[in-house]
Formats: C-alpha cells, sequence, structure tokens
C-alpha cells in the first residue's frame, strides 16, 4: 500500500459539524485513562467513531498521542494487521516500532516477539500513547485475538488501547472485567437519551419538531444514532413531517432500507447513480470515481454530499479522501446487488485499474480479486513481486497467492515459483518439486511480448491481460535450480546441492546478483558438507559478495555467520572475529531494522569468545542476542542461542542446566539449508561425558548406531569425535577393556582427512583427542608427541582454550608434562622465540594459567545491558515492590502476579513502574537481572 493510501487509514478523524456533546460519555472514556483496554462496542449506526473523533478532538492540547488506525477486511491477516497497528503507532510516536517490522517482514510471524520490541519501545515514550483500532471487527480472529491479548496484557502504564466494534471481540474481557481493567461502552450507552434526540433533531438539524413528534421519533428509533440521521434528512423540505413520522415505524432491520430507499429518492437520478456506484470503493477520491463512474464529476460530488450530510466522512484534512458511512455503504451494496449485480465486476476491474495507474498495488489486487479478474489479478501479482521481494512483505504475496484459483497460479511461472519458495520454507519439502514443474511447463508457454504494461494500458475495459513478462519472468530457471539445491541441502544430497547449483550459476545473469548469491552459497554448503573448506571459503566468500551487490543486506549479515562458521573450521577463529565485528558494525549502524542479523551475530560471537575463555565476553553476547532469539521465528539464530547457552552454562559448572537449554534448542532446531556438522545430540553426549554421566552417552551412541569401524567423513565428525570422548572415559573407567584402542585407529582416519581437505581446525581437535587417547591407554610418549603437534601447529592459538580446558584433570596434566619437558628443550638447544619448543611450552603455561580456579573478589556491579539504564539514586525499593519483584522473576503473567498478591492490574503497573525506575531499567527482564547485581534477591 502506499504512503497516500495508508495517510487515509491513520487520520484521526475531525469532530463533526453539529454534534451533539455528551458529557457522560466523554467522562465514561477518561476512565480509560486507568486501565488497558476501553472497548466500544455495539452494531452500526450508534456514532462509536463520531464519539472518539470528539474525545480526542477535545482534549487535543493535553500532553498525549494519539494512533488512529481504521481497519478492513484487507488487514485480516497477522502480519498486515500488526504492521499497520505499528505504522499508526509510528505517526503519533516517531522512533516506536522499527525492530517489530523487521520481525513482521521474517516469515513466520513471531506474534509475542514483535510486540515484546513494541512494548519495549512504548516503555520509554514519556507521553501517554493512545491506540484507537476502529472497527475492529473488519479483522477480529482467533490469531489477531491471541496477539492482541498479549499486548493488552503488557502494555506499559501510559499506554492506552480503545477498541471501537460491532461485535465483542475474541479476547479476554470477562477476566478484564472482573479485574476492574476493562471500560466498556456499549450500545446502551451509545443511544440519544430523550433531551439528546432533541438536541439533534431541532437543534443540529434545524427541524423544529414538536415534543411529541420528537418523542415519537425517540421511542421507534430507541435513541440510534444512524436511524434519526436518516430520519432527518428524509424530513428535510417535507410538508407533510407529522405524516411520515405516525408511518414510520417497524424493527431496525427494516428501518435503514425504509430510510435510505426515502434518502435516495430525494436525491437526482446522478446522485444516486453516483452513491450506488461507488459503494464498491472503501475510500473514496474525485479521479477514482470518475474512472468507476465514468464520468468527471467525482471531487465535486463527494464535496456536495458532505456538505448535506450524506454519511460520507472525510479521510484528511485537504478534503481528498472519503469513505462512506459503514452502514450507509453496506445498504448501498445491497442495493446495487439487487439492482445492478452484473455491474459489480466491471466496477471493481475499473477501481483495479485506476489504483494500478497511481501505484496502490494492494489495493490494484484486492479489487481485481473481487472483481473476479483472476487473469488481471495474477498479472498484477507478477508485477509486484520484485516491490515486495526487496521490502520482504512475503506474509503479503502469499495471502495474495492463497486467494488466487490454483490454475492461474500454475500457468504462471513467477507465481508457480514462488509457492514453491512459500512450500520449502513451511516445510513441505515433498510439495515443492511439483511446483517448480508447473513453473517449468508455465515458462514454456509464455509468449515473447514487448511491453505488457503498454498492452494494458491500451485496453483499459478490455480483455484480462496476458501473464507479465517482467525481469522476474526471465530469472525465473535459475531461481528453479535454486530451489532444488536447496531441496537437495535439506535432504542431505551433496551431490544434488552442488549439480543444481552450479546449473543455476550457467542460468543466472550477469547482474541477477540474488540467484548468483543464492548458487554460489549453496555450491559452499555442499563443498563444506563434502569437507573441502578451502572450496566451501571461496564459493561462500561470492555468494556474499553477490548479496551485497544485490543490496539485500539482511542476508548478507546473516550470511556472514555460515562465513564464520567454515572459516573457524579452518582453524582461523581470528578471522571468524573480524568478519562478525565488522559485520556487526554495519548492523548496529543501522538500527532497529537489522535487530535480526545482529542477534545472529552476536550468538556467533558469543561461541568464539566462549572457546578462546572469555565467558564474560560470551555472555554478553548472548545477552544482546536474547531480545530476539527467545521468542523469535525458526531461525538458524534462535535454536543456535540455546546451544551457545548450554554450552556456557557447561563450562559454568552446571551440567543439568546445559541440558536443559540443549533440549530447547533440539525441539527448536529444523532441518534446512545448512549441513548439520554439530548434531544437538551429540553436543548432549559430550556433556554427559565430562559429567560422568557414561550411561546417558552410551545411550546415545547405541542410538546413533556408530562405531570405531565407520568410514571418515566430515558430516560425521563431530559425533564421531564425540564417540572418541566416550571410548576414552570407559578407558579411564575400566583400564582392561582397552576400550580406546579403536578410538587410535578412528582418529588416524579422520586426521589424515582432516589434513587432506585443509580443515586445521578439526587437526587441533584430532591431535588433542589423540594425546588423551594414548595417555588412557597407558602410552604417556606418543600422548605428548600428539599434544605437542596441537599446541605447535595453529596459527591462532589463542582462540583455543575451551577445546584443551574442557578436557579436565588429565589434559592438565598432560599440558604441565608437556610444558616441562619444552622449557627443557627450549633451555638446551637454545631455541628461536619462535621455534617448535618456545611454542609449545608458552601455550601450555598459558592455558595452565586460564585453567586455574579464579581468585574470590569483591562483587562488582555488572555493566549495563540491553534494555537497561544507569541505576538511579533514588529512594530503595519497598518491601511491597520487593514482593513484586520476586514475582516478576518467575513464569507469572502481569494479572496471575496481581491476583496472588490480592491487588488490581492497574496497581501492579503502578509498583512495576516505580520498580524499573528505581532499578533504572526498561522491562521486567532487565529488573531481575539487575536486582541480581544488587543482592537485592
Amino acid at each position: 500500500m502506499t504512503r497516500s493510501m495508508m495517510a487515509t487509514k491513520l487520520y484521526v478523524p475531525a469532530p463533526r459539524r453539529g454534534f451533539v456533546v455528551r458529557p457522560r460519555l466523554r467522562e465514561k472514556l477518561r476512565l480509560g485513562a486507568d486501565s488497558g483496554l476501553t472497548l466500544l462496542s455495539a452494531p452500526a449506526g450508534f456514532g462509536k467513531t463520531a464519539l472518539l473523533a470528539d474525545w480526542f478532538g477535545e482534549a487535543a492540547g493535553q500532553d498525549r498521542c494519539v494512533a488512529w488506525l481504521s481497519l478492513d477486511p484487507a488487514d485480516s491477516e497477522p502480519a498486515s494487521f500488526w504492521t499497520c497497528v505499528v505504522t499508526s503507532l509510528q505517526s503519533a510516536v516517531p522512533g516506536v516500532g522499527s525492530s517489530a517490522l523487521e520481525l513482521i517482514a521474517s516469515p513466520p510471524l513471531a506474534t509475542e516477539l514483535l510486540l515484546t520490541a513494541l512494548v519495549n519501545d512504548l516503555a520509554a515514550v514519556p507521553k501517554d500513547v493512545w491506540l484507537v483500532l476502529d472497527d475492529y471487527h473488519a479483522v477480529d480472529s482467533r490469531d489477531i485475538g491471541t496477539g492482541m491479548a498479549y499486548f493488552v496484557e503488557h502494555l506499559p502504564p501510559r499506554v492506552h488501547v480503545v477498541v471501537s466494534t460491532r461485535s465483542d471481540p475474541e479476547l479476554p474481557l470477562s477476566r478484564w472485567r472482573v479485574r476492574g481493567e476493562l471500560v466498556e461502552i456499549r450500545a446502551a450507552d451509545l443511544r440519544f437519551t430523550p433531551d439528546e434526540t432533541a438536541a439533534y433533531l431541532n437543534d443540529v438539524a434545524g427541524l423544529d419538531l414538536a415534543a411529541g413528534q420528537v418523542s415519537t421519533l425517540d421511542q421507534r428509533t430507541e435513541g440510534w444514532i444512524a436511524a434519526l440521521q436518516l430520519a432527518a434528512l428524509s424530513l428535510k423540505g417535507r410538508d407533510d413531517a407529522a405524516g411520515f413520522i405516525e408511518r414510520f415505524a417497524g424493527d431496525h432491520r427494516y428501518i435503514v432500507d425504509y430510510l435510505v430507499e426515502e434518502v435516495l429518492q430525494h436525491q437526482t437520478e446522478a446522485v444516486r447513480s453516483f452513491l450506488l456506484q461507488t459503494a464498491v470503493l472503501d475510500r473514496l477520491t474525485g479521479p477514482l470515481c470518475d474512472a468507476v463512474t465514468g464520468r468527471e464529476d467525482g471531487s465535486s460530488t463527494l464535496a456536495a454530499l458532505e456538505r448535506a450530510n450524506l454519511f460520507v466522512i472525510p479521510l484528511d484534512d485537504q478534503r481528498e479522501w472519503y469513505r462512506y458511512h459503514h452502514l450507509f455503504a453496506d445498504v448501498l451494496r445491497g442495493r446495487l446487488l439487487s439492482e445492478q449485480p452484473g455491474q459489480i465486476p466491471l466496477l471493481h476491474q475499473r477501481a483495479s485499474r485506476w489504483h494500478e495507474s497511481q501505484d496502490h498495488t494492494e489495493d490494484a489486487v484486492r479489487h481485481a480479486l473481487a472483481g473476479q479478474d483472476f487473469d488481471r489479478a495474477a498479472h498484477l501479482v507478477e508485477l509486484a513481486v520484485p516491490m515486495l521481494r526487496r521490502s520482504r512483505q512475503d506474509a503479503v504475496l502469499f495471502g495474495w497467492l492463497k486467494e488466487l484459483p490454483d490454475a492461474d497460479i500454475r500457468r504462471s511461472p513467477v507465481l508457480s515459483v514462488f509457492y514453491a519458495g512459500f512450500l520449502l520454507v513451511s516445510g513441505d519439502l515433498p510439495g515443492v518439486e511439483s511446483r517448480l514443474a508447473d513453473a517449468e511447463r508455465a515458462l514454456a508457454a509464455v509468449p515473447a511480448l514487448a511491453d505488457a504494461e503498454g498492452a494494458l494500458a491500451a485496453v483499459p475495459d478490455g480483455p484480462t491481460p496476458p501473464l507479465a513478462d517482467t525481469e522476474e519472468v526471465q530469472t525465473v530457471p535459475a531461481t528453479i535450480a535454486v530451489y532444488r539445491a536447496a531441496v537437495a541441502q535439506a535432504g542431505g544430497d551433496v551431490g544434488g546441492t552442488a549439480a543444481h547449483a552450479r546449473h543455476a550459476l550457467v542460468l543466472a545473469g550477469p547482474e541477477d546478483h540474488l540467484a548468483r548469491g543464492a548458487a554460489s552459497g549453496f555450491l559452499g554448503l555442499a563443498a563444506w558438507a563434502d569437507g573441502d573448506v578451502p572450496g566451501a571459503l571461496q564459493t561462500f566468500t561470492q555468494a556474499v559478495a553477490s548479496l551485497h551487490a544485490a543490496g539485500n543486506l539482511v542476508d548478507e549479515l546473516s550470511s556472514t555467520v555460515v562465513l564464520a562458521d567454515m572459516w573457524l573450521a579452518s582453524g582461523r577463529p581470528g578471522e571468524a572475529r573480524r568478519l562478525y565485528d565488522n559485520a556487526l558494525q554495519l548492523a548496529d549502524a543501522r538500527g532497529d531494522s537489522m535487530v535480526r542479523a545482529s542477534s545472529e551475530l552476536h550468538v556467533g560471537l558469543s561461541e568464539i569468545c566462549r572457546q578462546a575463555g572469555d565467558l564474560s565476553g560470551a555472555n554478553r553476547h548472548l545477552e544482546a542476542a536474547a531480545v530476539f532469539v527467545e521468542r523469535g521465528p525458526m531461525t538458524e539464530s534462535r535454536y543456535r542461542w540455546f546451544v551457545a547457552m548450554g554450552l556456557v552454562a557447561q563450562d559454568e559448572g552446571s551440567p543439568e542446566r546445559a541440558i536443559s537449554y540443549l533440549d530447547q534448542a533440539e525441539q527448536l532446531f529444523r532441518p534446512g539449508f545448512f549441513p548439520e556438522v554439530r548434531p544437538i545430540p551429540a553436543i548432549k553426549a559430550r556433556v554427559w561425558v565430562r559429567q560422568g554421566n557414561l550411561a546417558e552417552a552410551t545411550g546415545w551412541a547405541n542410538a546413533r548406531g556408530i562405531s570405531v569401524t565407520d568410514a571418515a567423513s566430515y558430516m560425521n565428525e563431530y559425533s564421531h569425535l564425540t564417540l572418541v570422548r566416550l571410548l576414552i572415559a570407559q578407558q579411564r573407567a575400566h583400564p582392561d577393556t582397552g576400550a580406546a584402542t579403536g578410538a587410535v585407529e578412528l582418529l588416524d582416519r579422520f586426521l589424515a582427512l582432516a589434513t587432506a581437505s585443509g580443515r586445521a581446525g578439526s587437526v587441533v581437535e584430532i591431535r588433542m583427542l589423540q594425546a588423551l587417547a594414548h595417555d588412557a591407554l597407558g602410552e604417556r610418549r606418543q600422548a605428548l608427541e600428539s599434544l605437542r603437534s596441537a599446541l605447535a601447529d595453529p596459527p591462532e592459538p589463542e582462540e583455543y582454550v575451551r577445546l584443551f580446558l574442557d578436557e579436565g584433570p588429565p589434559m592438565v596434566e598432560l599440558l604441565r608434562e608437556a610444558m616441562r619437558d619444552a622449557t627443557r628443550e627450549a633451555a638446551r638447544e637454545a631455541t628461536h622465540d619462535d621455534g617448535a619448543a618456545v611454542r609449545v611450552r608458552d601455550r601450555a603455561r598459558r592455558l595452565l594459567t586460564l585453567g586455574e580456579p579464579p581468585q574470590p573478589s569483591p562483587p562488582q556491579p555488572k555493566p549495563s545491558r540491553p534494555g537497561e539504564r544507569p541505576p538511579s539514586d533514588v529512594d530503595p525499593l519497598s518491601e511491597r515492590e520487593l514482593q513484586v519483584l520476586r514475582l516478576l522473576d518467575s513464569e507469572l503473567s502481569g494479572p496471575e502476579i496481581a491476583r496472588q498478591l490480592f491487588i488490581s492490574h492497574n496497581t501492579l503497573r503502578t509498583h512495576t513502574k516505580h520498580i524499573f525506575t528505581k532499578l533504572g531499567v526498561t522491562s521486567r527482564r532487565a529488573a531481575v537481572r539487575r536486582a541480581r547485581d544488587r543482592g537485592l534477591m
């Protein structure tokens, strides 16, 4: 949707001319300042929107921000709904919601995560913020209701939501009502009282009716405002007002039809025709109305309708955009359907063409679909694909594809291939190939079009257009090959991945950077899975460069994580760290829009810090990533965060906590685009071995079905090196079994493979394990020789700390002896400073120093983490605030905490606000951390 169209949805309506002021309702709205939600629930025509416009207009000078959103059925998809909500809030409070918008653009939709980010932004706003959701019934659904409930229950104290709807929404209203957290205005409240009816009919409408006539209309309409408005319009200029009022009877179902008919009869044929034909439009502007009606008086007619109070509502201050009152529009559409049903598709098609000419893509597609012009809708979607891909509006594209008939999708190469992409992302691998085959068949049938858009302009009311001949069509063959490479990668078919990726490079044009980047990426992944790390580095570096050339910064930064993993495998953790640092600097410069990429980079850096022995640095990076990861979508960064947390927990001496984190990682992991070179079950097995729980580790090995006689391959390397650790532990527990003998032979095979493939990182680990295996077998000389090689060869030895220290006392003993031997050798041979003996001596000494238990020191305040401010110097926490704080460190929701303390949710909000202020934080998580740092918990 273009900026101008979106603005009409965000327009705060001006107070209506002649509005009857209703102090009793203003007072009820004012009470909303003390609650999270104000609900206006009444049928159409009860003045909900007019009341809100009056109240917010009356208090316009107050210290508050008003975000208004007029909803319609096009916003009923959760991604579209939350995009509109965040955009509305940004219009009132610039700067909030940037990270939330980026999360929305990254399917699958992580509702709680984006709302957490949004709530945190709103918590920092120093003014009251009012979010008004008008016509909420148009989007009400279980999916949206779940998110709304979460949002309302986590609102900061100064943020308030107002929902205006024709029917009660799917929200926990009863729960909020009992807690006193809900202000309700219903039809009984909104009905005009007799005095208000008299004020409207005589003072506003100027009808000068007798008291009895006013009373009759009040009784017949039951204070229903829309009916009174229609009655007033019908009475204007009548000589038989009394007779009209006497005839005016019936229930609401018939009153509207009767009154609209009365109103329409008093209009000229030109106005009546205009009203019926433009009823298909949700929003009206003069040129659009002209395109639909075929006339040239749209702007003047709209202005005249507004002057006549004929249910036309302005949507901007310039009086360019309008909408009909919803009740009036419903009746007009019903009348149009009964009188001119054959005209409706044509009217929608004309609206679609006009919106297309104005680059209002979403409205153009919506009207084409409503007009059942599915060929045209498919054409428009094809034209929109480049824009949607650049802006990452995947949810919008998928929503359109779901509405199109399957036949239209299958005969479009572009739509077929992107439908395949959605199936791939959702995990439906078997369905992908069928759609790719459809794309190939459709591609072969596409005629050569010189200028598809020009052809459209030549036949505005003519035949449906051919499928678009866009740049996307030209890239379809390469995209098909890329998706086939992805399917092969997900299935573990390394050869197929490489073959399809090479084919994609052949098909991609020199300027098709996105396809070339994807193809090079899959070639690199195939080489990596095959153990060819130098080849993987070369091709994947080209992939990242192509993504940069395509301007796809998010994917470029995310791919840096994979490239860094390859550098780690090559034995160059320092190069991986440099890549991470540069990418993180670039992501931070872009701010909240890169929060997802930033979190992935922080997780990667945490792993490097941990391996280098810097646990505090690892924790800092994991804290920085936590805001995105804990509730995020199924991405690499999410499950990897739990893996990294588990490894840190292990190093901190908590194997139970480590296994808990790894269990969560295992639940989140989905086989996808990256080789599974470090299986989570094997990571858990290493924790068990280090813990001494050999029974669990043996169960893992038996379930995996691996043994020392297996052939060596890179994809199985991590699991087999885990098996070696288990065998060494079994050898030490039962020396007579000779369990480690087979491990030595297995390590020899893996060492030869890693050396030939240029995987220096693997070489260091294998030689270290050879030292432990020989030592467990009592072969001390061979053990020291292997350890000497492991210490002497790494090009960046300072990055390898946990690799050695994680092996415990046996490794410490070997390091001490290796240091003594190297010290003697260096002195005896007067080795130069860069000699092997000196390197072994210095590296062993450094590891032994790092492995010594830390000396106790006075507790120091930890640095501020994301979401925290410097601690304030205000009064200490009260006893009640300490009670609240302890419950914040639990799984209880805000309402559940309030119930446990026997206080209202609003009182809890107040306590929480005071706690945040005193601790200098802006979120629940940060408050708990700061309290622990200060010894309050």
